[in-house]
């Protein structure tokens, strides 16, 4: 059964009964919800009148659902992770900072030469010039050290939302959007993670003493196409607010099926391939990450 991930914008009260999550809202409390917690991925939290109880929580940890919280100005800022989700954990963590740096190098180029050829599909389905980035794709060096990433960025972003934006997690609009659905994509990666055994803190390429997932930002990287797409249609409908509906096409996004490999599944089952991937890649058991490819009609 897929995975189902909840946005709770109204005062609510969370609990669990019967090994279930309990959803009573405060301006309904005779009306009670209730959901098998097992079949979530991620619960949003967008209310400050929320509440949560602390065996709840505990209940929403050992299953590895990922808890992400927002601020007043609705942008998720903060989450709640399981520390243990894995029974192979130790062996990973061991494996994590064992890793020596031509393999953190070579899977770094593979998480870029992957970006790309994303970022260029999304240009090509748009039908906007791709040629320059699937060429910078097929040059990418160990580690990226010639900053093909840097460069395809250049190109791409002013194919896709014209010569006068600059991608700036500060800037202006649609930065905003962008940085909301990276944020929700940056929660799923972390809880994939941490499902195939891996520590979201020890990156092989962001490395930020403020940056709690660094992993995750590696290895989100070419996921985040699928992120702007959606962006790119608030933008074309001249949205800029993020309301609810829209916030609702960032959640739906994990739910929607997308190539990968020779068959379509579900984006949010895609990041736990791409996880167990970057596992084996870590163990020497392949040389390459799973990675989805983007294609019309999302």
């Amino acid at each position: 059964m897929p995975k189902q991930t909840l946005i709770f914008e109204s005062p609510v009260q969370l609990s669990t009964h019967n090994s279930m999550l309990k959803i009573v809202y405060k301006d309904k409390p005779d009306d009670v919800t209730y959901r098998a917690i097992e079949d979530i991925a991620i619960i949003l939290i967008d209310n400050h009148s929320a509440s949560l109880t602390t065996p709840l929580i505990g209940r929403l940890s050992e299953q590895n659902v990922a808890v992400v919280f927002c601020n007043e100005k609705h942008m998720p800022t903060s989450m709640l992770m399981n520390l243990d989700a894995n029974t192979l954990q130790e062996k990973y963590f061991r494996l994590q900072l064992e890793a020596s740096l031509p393999l953190k190098k070579q899977m770094w180029k593979n998480v870029v030469e992957n970006k790309i050829k994303n970022q260029a599909g999304l240009l090509k389905t748009l039908g906007k010039n791709a040629d320059r980035l699937a060429k910078y794709a097929n040059n990418v060096l160990s580690g990226d050290s010639s900053n093909r990433e840097g460069i395809a960025a250049q190109c791409y972003w002013k194919e896709l939302f014209g010569k006068g934006f600059i991608r700036d997690r500060f800037g202006e609009y649609p930065n905003d959007f962008l940085n909301y659905g990276y944020t929700l994509l940056r929660a799923a990666t972390a809880r994939a993670l941490m499902a195939s055994g891996l520590l979201p803190s020890l990156g092989i390429f962001h490395r930020n003493y403020y940056d709690a997932f660094p992993l995750a930002d590696d290895i989100m990287e070419p996921y985040r196409p699928f992120v702007d797409q959606v962006v790119l249609q608030a933008f074309q409908q001249k949205k800029r607010k993020l309301d609810k509906e829209t916030k609702h096409k960032f959640l739906e996004l994990y739910y929607t099926e997308v190539p990968f490999g020779e068959q379509r599944v579900q984006l949010g089952t895609c990041l736990t391939y791409t996880t167990a991937s970057v596992a084996k890649f870590f163990m020497g058991e392949t040389k390459n990450i799973s990675y989805p490819r983007i294609s019309c009609g999302l």
